[in-house]
């Protein structure tokens, strides 16, 4: 029997009544009798109102989505690992004296392939060289190379896929051509060749000039994606409503909004861009022997890789290790700046 029937039949008599309302209304009242189970359909008159219920503090300032990164960047492990590495490589490579007081290009050869000493704690190569000391030193080149190519393909690729995704058409389609021709040349090949032409120059802004020129490709397609996406909200259609100029909508309404994506694979590519300094000096085409770096103790410890294989050790893990540091910072802060993993 419908529900609606024990609360509207309240003229039945006891005569009236058939044998199914009998048995739910035994006294030939009309109130129906609650049967058990059913308390919970009715709702208590001191309950809680919808409005307190919905309401939402109103005292508490915005959070920003870099806030609700920040929040939860500091619950991830890795974030502190990776923080205490990045941190670690800068120190070695602003003020390595604060860790060792010997002169990296002092060797003696009376102490070649020599093990730990006192003041010495990773030995000598075969120079008779400070293993400890230049491994310190040599994170100043390859850190140096790895953040200023980094700020240069962060450059050149934000100017290309921003104007490219923003204004579309034409100058779309040349700068997208322009962009796959570039990204169609393989980095290391490509600077192998082109720093041939400085074999008597080759210092530190030769390098990052090289693996700049050819190395912004990939963070100008991302950089395209992400304007393309903003320009289409709402915000961006309401700044063009009141009057705003498409360089101030550009760089004060896109461009904050598109920075995500572009951070997250600019803080990947530095360590990238340190494996291709290694790779370039390990080939002897990179930085001079002049310059201390890890990509040329690498190369001159091979003779010693089967007797002395510490001799390699120790350059190729701290180049692992800021490598590493750079990649998992990269990890964290993409799946902080995501929504989508945020929820999962």
């Amino acid at each position: 029997m419908p529900n609606n029937e024990f609360h509207t039949n309240h003229s039945l008599g006891q005569d009236d009544q058939t044998p199914d309302q009998a048995h739910f209304f035994p006294q030939g009242r009309g109130e129906a009798l609650v049967r058990p189970g059913q308390e919970h359909f009715i709702a208590a008159t001191d309950e809680t109102g919808l409005g307190a219920v919905d309401a939402v503090a109103d005292n508490s300032a915005p959070t920003s989505m870099w806030g609700e990164a920040w929040r939860d960047l500091r619950r991830r492990p890795l974030f502190w690992v990776s923080a205490v590495l990045i941190i670690l490589a800068l120190l070695l490579a602003a003020v390595p004296q604060l860790f060792t007081s010997t002169d990296p290009q002092f060797c003696v050869l009376a102490n070649s392939l020599d093990g730990p000493q006192s003041g010495h704690p990773f030995g000598f190569d075969r120079q008779g060289c400070d293993i400890f000391a230049r491994t310190v030193y040599g994170a100043r080149a390859s850190v140096a190379v790895g953040v200023l190519t980094t700020l240069l393909v962060a450059l050149i690729g934000t100017v290309f896929g921003a104007l490219a995704g923003f204004f579309g058409g034409i100058m779309d389609t040349i700068l997208s051509r322009i962009t796959d021709m570039f990204f169609a040349i393989p980095l290391v090949l490509a600077a192998i060749v082109v720093m041939q032409m400085f074999k008597e120059h080759r210092t530190i802004v030769t390098v990052v000039l090289v693996l700049g020129l050819f190395g912004w490709t990939n963070i100008a397609r991302i950089t395209r994606g992400a304007v393309m996406t903003a320009k289409n909200e709402e915000y961006v259609t309401s700044a063009r409503a009141l009057g705003a100029s498409k360089a101030k909508i550009l760089l004060s309404h896109i461009m904050p909004n598109a920075a995500a994506p572009i951070i997250v694979y600019a803080t990947v590519a530095l360590g990238t861009f340190i494996v291709a300094e290694a790779t370039l000096s390990f080939l002897g085409i990179g930085l001079p022997p002049s310059i201390v770096s890890w990509g040329a103790d690498i190369a001159k410890a091979q003779t010693s890789l089967r007797t002395q294989p510490m001799v390699l050790f120790y350059p190729a893990m701290a180049l692992a290790l800021t490598v590493l540091s750079f990649i998992m910072m990269g990890d964290v802060v993409r799946d902080a700046l995501d929504p989508k993993s945020r929820k999962r």
